[in-house]
């Protein structure tokens, strides 16, 4: 279940809760998981998880239509 979601240029996005724990204890805001996902460098994981790399963590997501699904939030 993702249960907080950002909207940013008629994208939105959605966190689940596991990733926003993992945000907080890493001191990673939304705002920067968003420009993670604009703007980081991306890699497949099967079947269907988008890894972006960006500064000095990862960012795991599902991508459906316009929506993203944050899974979690890791270090590089």
């Amino acid at each position: 279940m993702y249960i907080l979601y950002l909207q940013v240029l008629l994208l939105t996005i959605y966190f689940s809760k596991h990733a926003r724990e993992r945000m907080i204890a890493r001191g990673i805001t939304v705002d920067e998981v968003s420009k993670a996902i604009s703007s980081g460098s991306k890699q497949m994981q099967e079947p269907d998880k988008i890894l972006s790399y960006y500064r000095y963590f990862c960012v795991v997501y599902k991508k459906k239509s316009n929506d993203y699904f944050v899974i979690t939030v890791k270090p590089r």
